[in-house]
């Protein structure tokens, strides 16, 4: 009787084998930084920084006829954070990066629930900001649905906090949870259509900010503002040509019930292979800031969820952690790719930025930015190094609030990155 039992569980688990795959892999993501202006204008009796992080991810995948399983643990620690022998995390920054199940509804319909990446087309309002060490989630539920060449996502959202008492109580939903637009709800809408050379897409966006009255510890939730964001993103390629436009708009309230109306991005890039080695790019981006003299209005655009990173410049001078009710951003740029090898290159982006309103100075001017970064793959790893220069205008000095004569004479910023990706194992048939 032991036998028959063995057999049947025996043949119970070939056929999930046979009918499923499997995905075992990691990621090791050393990165050594030198900042002397990054992020901001830095003053010239404060010592540049350096620092050496690593991003540490092992991901396991599960597939099965009817659903799909991923989950993505992940550290990241800066070396020597922890004192020698501390039993504990002194940082916290282990985490579940993903953990969702995607489930098979049948007519080209699916729906995507718990920890996930949500990104879309160049990853302006939408991306997974894989720049930074610890990247960008979301715990949402999708439902999706796939038919040809279309494409659509409806996604929810609802967070709360279980373990912190004043973020959930009984009588109440309060999210406590605030900073870098940390939302209480969202839904959206994403529709995409794909043609041979035109593809299009549509984001209808609302995101639900927790609002709080009073100071300290007598706050109190004081109900929920809504700021909606829309707009279209569209590719177009033919032969070495390409062309990518965005253009988004913002309405609602962002949290604390401050009015924004008339807050837009749009942003236009031209590109062209020249040849085999070389690809050329020219774009700008127009984002409209803040030209309202009171705390309770604005008409500035944030961009929100996106890789900022990888926009307006990689020293990150605006939209990452900052310039969020600003004078906007007038940013025209230039761009080369070169193929040196098989296996490296060498890009070079040169950008120009202005403020979209004027400083209080009536200045507009914020200066130049040169990026570099070199690219080299070996067997199995890769190594990134980046170079960044900043030639700041007066204007520059004013909206970071750095006197120009206190600024250090040069800002600059250097990294190098090496990066593995371990596939431990793999089931799925070639």
């Amino acid at each position: 009787m032991k036998k028959q039992y063995t057999l049947i569980i025996l043949v119970f688990l070939s056929a999930q084998y046979i009918n499923s795959q499997f995905l075992l892999d990691g990621e090791f993501r050393p990165r050594t930084e030198y900042r002397n202006g990054f992020g901001g204008i830095i003053p010239d009796a404060v010592d540049p920084g350096f620092a050496i992080s690593t991003r540490t991810r092992l991901n396991a995948g599960y597939k099965f006829s009817s659903y799909e399983f991923y989950l993505s643990l992940q550290d990241v620690m800066v070396w020597g954070e922890n004192r020698q022998i501390l039993p504990y995390d002194q940082n916290n920054s282990f985490a579940v990066f993903q953990a969702w199940a995607k489930l098979d509804l049948g007519k080209g319909f699916s729906t995507k629930l718990g920890r996930q990446v949500i990104s879309y087309d160049d990853q302006r309002i939408f991306g997974g900001l894989d720049w930074a060490q610890q990247g960008r989630n979301h715990d949402a539920a999708l439902i999706n649905y796939k038919k040809n060449k279309f494409y659509m996502d409806l996604g929810l959202a609802f967070n709360q906090d279980f373990s912190n008492p004043a973020g959930f109580q009984s009588i109440g939903t309060a999210y406590t949870t605030t900073g870098f637009f940390s939302y209480k709800t969202m839904q959206y809408l994403y529709l995409k259509q794909s043609g041979e050379h035109l593809s299009g897409s549509f984001l209808l966006l609302n995101n639900g900010f927790q609002n709080f009255s009073g100071e300290g510890d007598a706050q109190v939730a004081d109900g929920v503002s809504n700021l909606q964001t829309f707009g279209t993103h569209l590719n177009y390629k033919s032969g070495q040509f390409g062309a990518a436009l965005n253009a988004f708009l913002q309405t609602g309230e962002r949290q604390n019930s401050v009015d924004v109306g008339g807050a837009y991005l749009l942003g236009l890039d031209l590109t062209y292979k020249a040849s085999p080695k070389i690809a050329l790019g020219v774009g700008t981006e127009l984002i409209s800031g803040n030209k309202a003299d009171t705390t309770d209005k604005t008409e500035a655009f944030f961009p929100l969820y996106g890789t900022n990173h990888k926009f307006n410049g990689f020293m990150d001078y605006f939209y990452v952690g900052n310039h969020a009710n600003s004078i906007g951003l007038f940013d025209i740029h230039a761009s080369a790719n070169f193929k040196l090898g098989e296996k490296s290159g060498l890009l070079l982006k040169v950008l120009k930025f202005n403020g979209e309103q004027e400083l209080p100075s009536g200045e507009k001017s914020l200066g130049t930015e040169v990026d570099l970064v070199y690219s080299h793959s070996f067997n199995g790893y890769a190594l990134k190094i980046g170079y960044s220069q900043m030639f700041s205008a007066s204007g520059m000095y004013e909206l970071k609030g750095v006197a120009e004569d206190a600024a250090a004479s040069s800002q600059n910023w250097a990294w190098a990155m090496l990066i593995i990706k371990p596939k431990f194992l793999n089931t799925a048939k070639e």
